[in-house]
């Protein structure tokens, strides 16, 4: 059994000497190579599913070689990123950031619409300007497959313990988090983490104070008080907008499901098919603002969570879309947009559509 000292080693993203093994455990991992053969040819049948897993896990295995560090597959995955950008968005665009400063840390608190771009975006924007990536916090409700975590903590996510209950865990889950992320900022590595647990999929930006009381976990253990923790860690609220939400339809049935039967159970695969369609599909234009580093002190969680908000609402960018779905008469509102917009109501229900104007509308009336 290996002994460390290293407190964070089962949550925290894999150091560069850990990456080939990680690697080899992803190679050996028939369900992570079945799921790219899948994803490539959906309809494949299984014998020849079972004749191109070998083929496939040998020419993986030949074109990975020679990524040994963080940095190897932070390239790779930065190459893979552009390519899906150029395919699905018009234009990705950013403000803000030439009041960060590339060599600080930040801790970005950012709304959250898609799983797996929102961070990737603001990562890809960061990269583009000079600035180093983030270590990204991600819940390990979506690592129930280890091919998942190995992917992640290979790009350096850190595992966020949702599925702890019993309260003795939870308070020791919520110390070592809030003990990382703030290692993270003193030693110079952003953190990038939504605004509260699961994306927004009514389209209304808030921030949950739990957050908040999480990153002074570690405070309270040195005895600073909640206002001073909170600007030591440079927290810079971050608002992503997306033109069109790959997920949109999706969302809209699910929020209808849940306003006429109290609940919804998602499918065995659902997570992992709302990121693929997010990172998949059809964005049109994209705009990250970052905000301003919050210098003000604020004594209390709410009171913190109320200026994120104002920060995330009003620097969100609003689209066309969003203007037709709040009927406010913009004189940005073209043919094509009415179009568009009507093609997506056709496949819903009544109730449904009711879902999706709403979900694009909201950024309109919260600002």
């Amino acid at each position: 059994m290996t002994i460390t000292n290293d407190p964070y080693q089962d949550i925290r993203p894999y150091n560069d000497d850990e990456v080939p093994a990680a690697i080899e455990r992803l190679l050996s991992d028939d369900e992570c190579i079945q799921a790219i053969i899948h994803y490539r040819c959906p309809k494949i049948p299984n014998l020849l599913l079972k004749i191109l897993s070998p083929l496939l896990r040998l020419k993986l295995k030949r074109s990975l070689s020679k990524i040994l560090t963080v940095k190897d597959v932070q390239l790779n995955v930065y190459k893979y990123l552009s390519s899906i950008l150029d395919k699905t968005t018009e234009s990705v665009t950013f403000s803000g950031l030439d009041k960060l400063d590339s060599n600080s840390a930040y801790l970005f608190v950012s709304n959250h619409r898609d799983i797996a771009m929102d961070p990737a975006i603001v990562n890809w924007v960061l990269k583009e300007n000079h600035h180093n990536t983030l270590r990204i916090a991600i819940g390990d409700n979506l690592l129930t497959k280890p091919g998942v975590s190995e992917l992640m903590r290979l790009n350096k996510s850190f595992i966020v313990k949702r599925s702890t209950k019993a309260p003795r865990e939870m308070m020791k889950v919520l110390s070592q988090l809030s003990s990382y992320i703030s290692h993270s900022i003193e030693t110079k590595n952003s953190i990038w983490i939504a605004q509260k647990e699961g994306r927004a999929k009514d389209g209304n930006d808030q921030t949950d104070p739990a957050i908040l009381k999480m990153f002074h976990v570690e405070g309270r253990k040195r005895k600073i008080s909640f206002s001073e923790f909170m600007t030591s860690l440079n927290i810079v609220p971050v608002s992503i907008s997306y033109e069109n939400d790959p997920c949109d339809l999706a969302k809209a049935r699910e929020l209808h499901q849940i306003a006429t039967t109290g609940d919804y159970q998602k499918s065995e695969f659902e997570d992992i098919d709302s990121i693929i369609l997010g990172i998949t599909g059809d964005k049109g234009r994209v705009h990250v603002n970052f905000g301003d580093v919050i210098t003000q002190t604020y004594d209390t969680p709410a009171e913190l969570a109320s200026e994120i908000d104002r920060q995330i609402i009003s620097n969100y960018k609003l689209f066309p879309i969003n203007h037709l779905a709040a009927n406010d008469g913009s004189q940005e509102i073209t043919a094509d947009v009415r179009k568009k917009f009507n093609e997506k109501l056709t496949c819903l229900t009544v109730g449904e559509q009711a879902m999706l104007k709403q979900m694009y509308a909201n950024p309109v009336i919260n600002q």
